[in-house]
Parts: C-alpha cells; structure tokens; sequence
C-alpha cells in the first residue's frame, strides 16, 4: 500500500470519528450540572462546533447533522448558565479565558431579553426555515451598501427578532415579519414592500435604523427600534460579538427557538421534534 493512500484512509477515520462523537450528542443529551464537569463539555462542545462551523463554510450548503447538534448542545448549556448565575460564576471560572468571555456575552445578552420578555401562555406558534446564511448575509450588507447601516447590526436584530425568521409568530402588541415592524412603521419604512419577505424587512430596517441615527448612534436608532435599555444592550452585544468572529453569525443561526412557559423553557424548532 502506498503512504499517500494510507494516509488518506487514516484522515478518513480522523474525520469520521469525530462525526461520530459529534453525532452522538442527541437532541436530548445530558448536560452535566457539576461545575467542573460541565466546564469540561463546555470547551469540547465549543471546540467541535468552532470545527465544524470552518468545515460548513469552507464547503457551503445547508446546515451540517454536526453544526445542527453541537449547536444545540452548546446552546443548553447557555441557558442552563444564564438560569443558573451561581453554576455560570463557577463553571466559567474553569474554562479558558477567551471562551469565558464568549459566554459572558451570551449569558448577558439571553438574561436582558428573559428580563424584557414575559412568559408565554401560547401553546401554538409558526415556524419555518431561515434563508441560507449566503442570502442573509447578502441582504444584510444590500442594507449597510444602500443605508449605512452596519450589516452585523441588522443581523442582530434579526436573530433577536425572530431567530432569522424560525419564529413566525406577531407579537402580543402586533409588530409582524424576520424584523418584527408595527403596522404603521413598515407603512413608513417599509420602502413598499412585503414586511414578510426577508429581503422587504431587512432593508426596511435599515431604512427605520438610518432614519433614527444608524451608524452613528447605534444606541439610539435601536432604542427607537425597541424603547428598552435590555433590548438596545442586547442586540449590540451579539452584534459586537458578529463582527469580531466570522464563526459568530454561523453558530448563532444554527441556534433553535426555545420559548418560555409557566413550565419551563421549550423547544419549538429542530431535531427531534414531533
């Protein structure tokens, strides 16, 4: 046998191998509750997911089987911490300096929209697929080209607002569409178009975005977006968070819908559902 080819069957395993620990982790797979242990699945699950994010965009198409699950698994993991302030201080503690400071940003931002969103008595709620990254990103940066807004904002707000269009729900005071408009302020923004086409509510927010001070008052254009400090802190934390890491954007779209009940948090979007 020659070198070259064994070298390529030991690759073949290398990468099946870790398919398979990745594949592994089910959609209800046991999240460790102990600090140490769960530091420990922290940092693989981050790891494998870094990986397999570069895999995914190196190669294009849908979401992966193994984006899908470890994105899951890393996002349990990110509310059980943000649930738990006591278990996120001792678990963080562990965990390498830049991946603890990742996480931060991502528990603050969940606990500011927990603390402006109320739990929901709805039993039924729409959903449906995102776009592909590709395209999103295209309309993000059609908006910051035609409006100046930064494209890592709108994409904030569009993963705040509906989860890249997974939810489809109106909200409780009637804002509608992946950017979550009134009636009266599409009317006004909406540069006429469809405030349920994706492409239509992007370009409207960054027309809405630009009106009220985007790009050189981010804080207030997004304060008249939604009128709460959380939500303004929020949305620029993960934008900030876009715009410094490529991998950003890509683990936050693979990321599910999980609503708060009276019972608890519940998923509504991905593997395993009926």
């Amino acid at each position: 046998m020659k070198p070259r080819t064994v070298l390529a069957g030991l690759a073949c395993l290398i990468l099946c191998a870790a398919s398979l620990t990745r594949a592994a982790l089910g959609p209800g797979a046991p999240i460790p509750r102990k600090p140490a242990a769960l530091a420990r699945a922290l940092v693989k699950t981050k790891t494998e997911l870094a990986r397999a994010v570069d895999e995914w965009r190196s190669g294009g198409g849908g979401v992966p089987p193994e984006v899908t699950l470890d994105a899951l698994y890393d996002q349990r993991i990110e509310l059980l911490l943000a649930a738990r302030p006591r278990l996120a201080r001792a678990t963080l503690r562990r965990v390498p300096a830049g991946t603890a400071r990742v996480v931060r940003t991502n528990l603050a931002a969940k606990r500011e929209l927990w603390r402006l969103t109320p739990v929901t008595r709805s039993r039924r709620f729409r959903t449906g697929r995102a776009l592909p990254p590709a395209a999103l990103i295209g309309y993000y940066r059609e908006g910051e080209r035609r409006f100046g807004v930064r494209w890592n904002v709108l994409a904030a707000v569009n993963f705040v607002e509906s989860a890249f269009n997974k939810l489809r729900n109106n909200s409780a005071t009637g804002a509608q569409g992946p950017m979550q408009f009134m009636p009266a302020t599409w009317r006004a923004y909406g540069l006429g178009g469809d405030v349920h086409d994706p492409h239509d509510a992007i370009l409207g927010a960054a027309n809405y975005l630009h009106a009220n001070g985007a790009p050189g008052d981010n804080r207030r254009a997004l304060f008249r977006y939604n009128p709460s400090p959380l939500y303004v802190d929020a949305v620029l934390r993960y934008a900030r968070r876009i715009r410094g890491d490529p991998r950003a954007f890509y683990e936050y779209y693979a990321r599910q819908v999980f609503v708060r009940t009276p019972s608890g948090l519940r998923r509504i979007t991905g593997p395993g559902l009926p």
